[in-house]
């Protein structure tokens, strides 16, 4: 009988992996990370190495050491930073902004309109591709082979804040973080219609709507997608708008425009969520072009990734970084700023 092996792919876009495995009855006496090289596709001694000196290998809900040896029955559990899919990036030198870096890590500002990773119909002029080619500008160090290292990701028309790992053992030990949800992410948000709570916080089972796969939608059986957790906070009250602070305790796609839209208010200027269109307001002509022009400021959802904060691989202080809002989100909030002062 084979080992079972069950790979659980998080939803944080299919950057890392959670892996359990049960060991086999016949099971000779192996080192973990010989045993784990075997079981784990493009898995390095090295790559599992990193892993249980992270603390991401767990044997019977136990961590241990590298010369940990598997035994009969143990169960294993594992979280890695997954493979880069693509079996080419090529590097474009795109500006990018970059509030900090240091041997093993950076933070990127990235701009809406600008994809993440290569995919269908995006294979240049996204990060990736001008990561690669800031790192390949950079001194070679050890653990990284030239490749970035994602391990999060925010939609094409978000703005905001990711943290790439360049070694290996950053990855790993970002993975953890992110798999743990210790990771602390606040978005900015302007949503439709005035939210009645100061506060609240959204769960249910995301998954992919069954009338439009491009949609994600929030249900209330766990068969139909996965848990997903979003607190939220009233920043400033609009009238038919208002500005929320958004932290996410789980990272599904599209997570906090689904929960929204799920609550009745969606994000603001977001095509995909019915956002796009006046859902709160006056009849009168003056309003509809009022914001129509917003509209035309923010031709995209109105979702910033302000806020990232997480502990540092290697010297282990907790770390946070902020970013303002971009031109584009700022001038639509000030119109309605003004607007609601002459009301």
């Amino acid at each position: 009988m084979a080992d079972e092996l069950e790979l659980l792919e998080s939803d944080e876009q299919d950057l890392y992996e959670h892996l359990r495995i049960v060991v086999d009855k016949g099971q000779a006496l192996l080192r973990i990370d010989k045993f784990l090289m075997n079981r784990v596709e493009n898995a390095s001694r090295n790559r599992i190495q990193n892993a249980v000196a992270a603390g991401t290998v767990l044997v019977n809900g136990q961590l241990i050491k590298a010369s940990y040896k598997v035994k009969p029955l143990d169960t294993i559990s594992v979280v890695l930073p997954h493979p880069p899919r693509d079996t080419e990036i090529y590097p474009e030198n795109i500006p990018l902004d970059i509030p900090y870096e240091d041997d093993v890590l950076l933070v990127v500002n990235k701009p809406a309109g600008m994809v993440v990773h290569p995919g269908y119909n995006n294979y240049t002029a996204t990060l990736v591709n001008a990561l690669a080619y800031h790192f390949a500008n950079l001194p070679q160090l050890p653990g990284n082979d030239g490749r970035p290292g994602l391990v999060h990701r925010i939609d094409k028309d978000t703005s905001g804040l990711l943290v790439v790992g360049k070694s290996e053992w950053a990855l790993t030990y970002l993975a953890k973080q992110f798999f743990d949800h210790s990771i602390l992410r606040k978005y900015i948000a302007l949503v439709w219609g005035d939210i009645a709570e100061a506060e609240g916080t959204v769960t249910g089972y995301i998954g992919r709507s069954v009338k439009d796969r491009r949609v994600m939608a929030v249900y209330d059986d766990p068969e139909k997608g996965k848990w997903s957790v979003t607190h939220y906070r009233v920043l400033e009250r609009l009238g038919y708008v208002t500005l929320v602070e958004c932290q996410l305790e789980t990272g599904r796609t599209h997570q906090i425009r689904a929960h929204m839209q799920s609550i009745g208010h969606p994000l603001f200027s977001d095509s995909v969520y019915g956002g796009d269109r006046i859902l709160k307001g006056t009849v009168f002509s003056k309003y509809k072009q009022f914001v129509e022009n917003c509209f035309a400021l923010l031709p995209r959802q109105a979702l910033h990734a302000q806020n990232l904060g997480f502990v540092h691989p290697t010297t282990k202080k907790k770390m946070e970084f902020s970013t303002p809002l971009p031109d584009d989100f700022r001038l639509c909030l000030e119109k309605w700023r003004g607007y609601t002062s002459e009301k």
